[in-house]
């Protein structure tokens, strides 16, 4: 049986400065996709979540928000009963009933095409994915470089992602052909985060 210690230890410190400080990270990237923001070390999870993903996660889910877990967090018993306690969501049994993703393993992320895309009347019901990935450079020099353009860009940002989903890219271009609809993504690395809204346009170098 898991311990209690282990499902209510790691949380935020100061719950409400807390998530208002990862709030704004995250308004702020939103804002201007591709930009690479520092997020502290604020919860301590259980593995294999990450400790930003858990921060973001800890922001944005709540009891009306439907959590789907990927099968790197779904098979662990600490990780599930450590974000109920911490976020009250109820876990989703379908990628397309929930509001936020939760994603350990990017590599084998399902299709962007199954998760809620909302719809034109209320394109604000859809999924926003946080996936944990292990780097994020901003480097023009970096490898497998991506260029964003697009709302909050002015000309063209560079991002590189490490690692990136298989097929991300074309079902990216399906995904955002398909605004007002469309799925919104959180990429999470060690520290530091950065945003692909719907809106944005990637291409490779």
């Amino acid at each position: 049986m898991l311990g209690t210690a282990e499902t209510i230890d790691g949380g935020f410190a100061d719950p409400v400065f807390d998530a208002q400080s990862v709030f704004k990270a995250l308004m702020d990237a939103m804002a201007r996709p591709g930009n690479i923001l520092p997020v502290r070390t604020l919860a301590t999870p259980p593995a294999p979540l990450s400790a930003t993903a858990a921060a973001v996660a800890l922001t944005l889910c709540d009891h009306d928000t439907p959590l789907w877990l990927d099968e790197a967090l779904a098979g662990s018993t600490a990780v599930r009963s450590w974000l109920a306690f911490h976020t009250g969501a109820p876990l989703a049994d379908a990628p397309g009933e929930a509001a936020f993703a939760l994603v350990a393993d990017p590599i084998g992320l399902t299709s962007l095409a199954d998760f809620a895309r909302g719809s034109q009347e209320y394109p604000d019901r859809s999924t926003t994915l946080i996936l944990q990935v292990d780097a994020l450079i901003g480097d023009a020099g970096a490898p497998n470089l991506l260029f964003l353009e697009g709302p909050g860009i002015q000309t063209t940002a560079t991002l590189a992602v490490s690692p990136l989903p298989e097929n991300f890219l074309p079902e990216w271009q399906d995904n955002r052909a398909r605004f007002p609809r469309g799925v919104d993504t959180v990429l999470a690395a060690s520290g530091a985060i950065a945003c692909l809204p719907r809106t944005v346009k990637i291409r490779e170098a």
